[in-house]
């Protein structure tokens, strides 16, 4: 039976980051030796929790704002809390400091500026300088994501104009959601590593559009290997 991955987001067909997803999942299982992953969407409104019940990895998509964000969410707390395997890719990174900010923190009105601006507990805020369309350098600051790599940086592409608060960057360390990598010009976040889960990562890059066939992404063959 092949791997299934269950990938979170409203699917918007032509759309570069998502539609890189399951290329990118065929090159990291060309690259292990096995099947090439079963991977099925679940749209934000359109599932329940238990439907998720055969996935064997999570990917929390790119592409907000989301029909519902707590169908969004939902998907997330299942797989942190099974110790499912989870890769979170730009808004999967956004939305997963929603749910641990939420559900671990306890801050229940933690909040994404793309949904609700004015709340005065935004962990994900729109950033300074939006980093859609940039390719940048990140400095991977986690001994097991420089294993994955292979290397201590990282040259990793953008879509995204909202990240991590700042403010907030203590409070999640505290709790296990631990900083990965950082840009190498203003060391701003841009990976998190959940510390003790099988494989929780989310990056506000998307790896998946460097994929190539010749080249699996580290990152997604890691994801893929922990979810076989």
């Amino acid at each position: 039976m092949p791997t299934r991955i269950a990938v979170i987001g409203d699917r918007h067909v032509g759309a570069e980051p998502q539609d890189a997803i399951e290329p990118a999942l065929h090159h990291a299982a060309s690259a292990l030796g096995i099947r090439a992953p079963e991977v099925r969407w679940f749209e934000t409104d359109g599932y329940a929790p238990q439907d998720l019940g055969e996935a064997d990895g999570v990917w929390a998509a790119p592409s907000s704002p989301f029909r519902s964000l707590d169908g969004a969410l939902a998907g997330i707390t299942w797989a942190r809390e099974r110790d499912v395997p989870l890769l979170g890719t730009c808004a999967g990174f956004q939305h997963g400091v929603i749910e641990f900010a939420r559900n671990v923190l306890g801050v229940s009105g933690a909040q994404h500026a793309e949904y609700d601006s004015s709340s005065q507990e935004l962990f994900i805020d729109e950033l300074l300088c939006s980093l859609a369309g940039q390719v940048m350098t990140i400095r991977l600051e986690d001994e097991v994501l420089r294993n994955v790599y292979g290397e201590k940086e990282a040259l990793e592409r953008y879509y995204c104009r909202f990240g991590l608060n700042p403010r907030y960057r203590s409070a999640l360390e505290d709790a296990g959601l631990q900083t990965a990598g950082v840009d190498v010009t203003d060391g701003d976040v841009r990976i998190l590593r959940l510390h003790g889960h099988a494989f929780f990562v989310l990056t506000l890059f998307v790896p998946q559009v460097r994929s190539h066939p010749d080249a699996p992404h580290p990152l997604i063959t890691s994801f893929l290997r922990a979810a076989s």
